[in-house]
């Protein structure tokens, strides 16, 4: 095989192996952080500890690999369903307080990306 060709192959495999990254690669960090401290999140969730309710390592683990794991997370988010909480009870999940969808897009993805 020539240098040119196995080049060729290397760019297309580096290629391919970008649009395979997940979507929250891309995430706002802070931006995240912040509207979740907004929200009141950290009362419930810490990102590698259980609360009141799951850690986000938990919440990332559970949607790992899954096609639709950023609208799961998202529709936790914004809809209040009823959530068990680590103790067994169950109770209706906060509603996170924006309609800026790219912001909800950049929590979930942060939260998936932990």
């Amino acid at each position: 095989m020539n240098k040119l060709s196995l080049t060729a192959i290397l760019c297309g495999a580096s290629l391919a192996l970008t649009a395979l990254a997940p979507a929250y690669a891309a995430v706002d960090e802070d931006a995240a952080k912040a509207l979740a401290k907004k929200n009141d999140c950290f009362k419930c969730h810490a990102v590698d500890k259980s609360k009141k309710g799951p850690s986000l390592k938990k919440i990332a683990a559970k949607y790992k690999g899954k096609a639709d794991g950023q609208e799961k997370a998202i529709k936790n988010m914004t809809t209040g369903p009823k959530v068990k909480l680590e103790d067994g009870t169950e109770e209706e999940h906060k509603v996170i307080d924006t309609k800026d969808t790219a912001q909800i897009k950049n929590l979930a993805d942060w939260i998936l990306s932990q």
